[in-house]
């Protein structure tokens, strides 16, 4: 529950006019963070890989989102007059606040995009507020990203944007930078309505809230200039929204995976911009039910300050889980999701009862997003599991972001506070290997990965040129399966983590924290559910690590329950059964903590059986 007690946090979010006040309840304690000259939001002083002055336009810009759609389905804000004045002040060359020129790569081409979706949706507007020699600053301004290069990426789409907005709003508009463009997206599609960001970039919520969102907000304005495209770009993403749907839990949380998390309840945008764009995947109760309660969910975790401005964090204010383009307004693109604002109050969206998740495959494989989602109707888990991926980046805790061998909505994952052993990796859903040095490596990149058509997820990675590691996973819930068989030449400590468990969280606190451990396995409970861990091949013992504060994304402090053994230089196999649940009653959970899945060696082949049943679910040759 939400430390604070905020409007936001009281709000019902069943209509439209509590959309529009949610939307106003976050952006009014943002008024005095504005510069003087309204052109600047500083809500922070951390800083990011940019400088501040740029931040402070970011933070304007990012608020945008939502005060868009607000205005463009007919509702009001105190924040125009100060958005005109910022936009007047930040576009004239002659004024402190100047926002400046725009360089190759620059962080302020990525804001560019809302104000291409202002012009798109408030053209008449900024005119009626502008002079025309103001107006043609904006377009002046904005025109600059025409011409610079940008990250090959969703980035593309920021150019996009603004052509688009300089078409609707009757400005000179570059027709052959935008087709030239579009075509370079092109390039990132893969299958089944997913994207890559960028070539051989990952699957994330940037395909949702970024490639896609983009795309349907160019299929609804673009529908007459470029009908060919407007089909395609509705096709896809009503295809991939019967794969993105399998990330929702019944309670509106969605799976934390990959990067930028920190734009929290943008999770929910694509959701928005299908609605706005009329593409209808679901019924529109259906939809409607992913938003509201995605956002409801959000509202009740404490992610705001006291004076209810927006955090950098996930579950709760943490920098030690951001990317180094995260400044202090970085989190208002969350705005995105409050699109919907800008349909009529007429429109069916509004008039439609909200509905539950429709019935869901406890299993879908997402091949081109590398992984198994798993849903477990008993206690509305929702699990990722994932082979990992071929290529790799630069940005903050890469592996901890899309190496781990699954992610939960309910543990989270966690990431690394430092380099020195286990308590600092914080190696939940993770093999850490080490020599010895207390130095743990980790899975960054694969050498190879498949999933078979039973969901079996296999990859192959190398920690060292002369370490291999071959992990199979067999993926359930509240049960799945690690298989690891590493051959090396080095002697190496290795610990394979499981969920991380949350202790002690908020003053109502988790409860006392119940261990339950034998030989060969251990089970943490409290009032949250229960992680735990069985060995069932391999030498080795159980430990229950506890992380140092701030690792994990959903709880500041936590205890993992980790499989710790060594290997000698040769071939070895390591095999462990991992558990995790919310709370429930508790005959039932310890029913299910019994219900272990089983292994047995037949020759030369070790053969795991699911639970209590004796027919075999996967067999390895040794």
């Amino acid at each position: 529950m939400n430390q604070w007690n905020l409007p936001v946090t009281h709000n019902l979010l069943q209509t439209k006019q509590e959309l529009l006040l949610a939307f106003q309840q976050l952006s009014e304690p943002l008024l005095p963070y504005y510069s003087e000259g309204r052109a600047h939001l500083y809500v922070g002083w951390t800083g990011a890989s940019y400088p501040d002055k740029t931040a402070g336009m970011e933070g304007f810009s990012r608020v945008l989102w939502g005060l868009i759609p607000a205005l463009a389905g007919g509702g009001s804000s105190d924040l125009w007059p100060l958005y005109v004045q910022g936009i007047r002040n930040g576009t004239n060359p002659e004024h402190d606040e100047y926002w400046g020129e725009v360089i190759d790569y620059d962080q302020k081409a990525v804001e560019m995009a809302a104000f291409g979706f202002a012009l798109a949706l408030l053209s008449d507007k900024l005119k009626e507020e502008l002079t025309e020699a103001e107006f043609q600053r904006l377009f002046a301004w904005l025109n600059q990203i025409t011409s610079r290069k940008l990250w090959d990426c969703n980035w593309l789409f920021f150019r996009v944007m603004v052509q688009m907005g300089f078409k609707k709003a009757g400005l000179p508009y570059d027709r052959e930078a935008t087709e030239q463009t579009l075509d370079e997206i092109e390039r990132f599609y893969l299958a089944d309505g997913w994207y890559a960001d960028g070539i051989n970039g990952h699957s994330d919520y940037y395909v949702p809230f970024a490639l896609h969102y983009y795309g349907l907000l160019y299929a609804k304005l673009m529908e007459t200039e470029d009908p060919h495209r407007s089909s395609l770009y509705k096709e896809r993403a009503a295809s991939f929204a019967g794969s993105f749907i399998h990330w929702f839990a019944e309670d509106g949380s969605a799976l934390p995976y990959g990067r930028s998390l920190a734009y929290r309840f943008s999770q929910s945008a694509f959701w928005s911009a299908l609605v706005y764009a009329g593409v209808e995947p679901f019924p529109p109760g259906v939809m409607k039910g992913l938003i509201l309660r995605n956002l409801r969910w959000w509202f009740q975790q404490p992610i705001f300050q006291a004076d209810g401005t927006l955090t950098i964090g996930y579950a709760y204010p943490n920098l030690i889980m951001a990317e180094n383009y995260n400044a202090p307004g970085s989190p208002y693109w969350a705005m995105k999701t409050f699109l919907p604002l800008a349909l009529p109050d007429e429109h069916p969206f509004w008039q439609a009862e909200e509905l539950p998740l429709p019935q869901l495959d406890k299993l879908n494989i997402q091949r081109p997003a590398h992984l198994v989602l798993c849903r477990d109707e008993a206690s509305a888990h929702v699990l990722a599991f994932n082979t990992g991926h071929a290529s790799s980046n630069e940005h903050t805790h890469t592996s901890a972001k899309y190496e781990k061998f699954v992610y939960s909505t309910l543990f989270g994952f966690s990431v690394p506070r430092a380099e020195w052993g286990l308590a600092q990796g914080a190696f939940d859903s993770m093999l850490a290997l080490s020599e010895g040095d207390n130095l743990y490596r980790v899975k960054r990149r694969c050498e190879e990965t498949s999933i078979d058509e039973n969901g079996c997820l296999y990859t192959c990675w190398k920690p060292w040129h002369d370490v291999e590691v071959r992990t199979w996973l067999l993926p359930g819930t509240p049960w799945h399966v690690r298989i690891h068989h590493i051959q090396s030449h080095r002697r190496l400590q290795a610990a394979d983590g499981g969920f991380a468990l949350g202790v002690d969280q908020g003053r109502a606190g988790t409860g006392e924290l119940h261990m339950e451990q034998a030989d060969e396995a251990l089970r943490v409970s409290n009032l949250l559910g229960s992680s735990g861990i069985r060995l069932l091949y391999g030498a080795g013992r159980i430990e229950s690590i506890q992380p140092h504060s701030n690792t994990n994304l959903m709880h500041p402090r936590t205890v993992i329950p980790t499989v710790t053994t060594q290997f000698e230089p040769g071939s070895h196999w390591l095999v462990t059964a991992v558990y995790g649940e919310p709370a429930g009653e508790g005959s039932t959970e310890q029913n299910r903590w019994n219900d272990c899945p089983q292994l047995r060696k037949d020759g030369e082949e070790l053969v795991i059986t699911a639970g209590l049943t004796d027919e075999p679910a996967f067999r390895i040759k040794l």
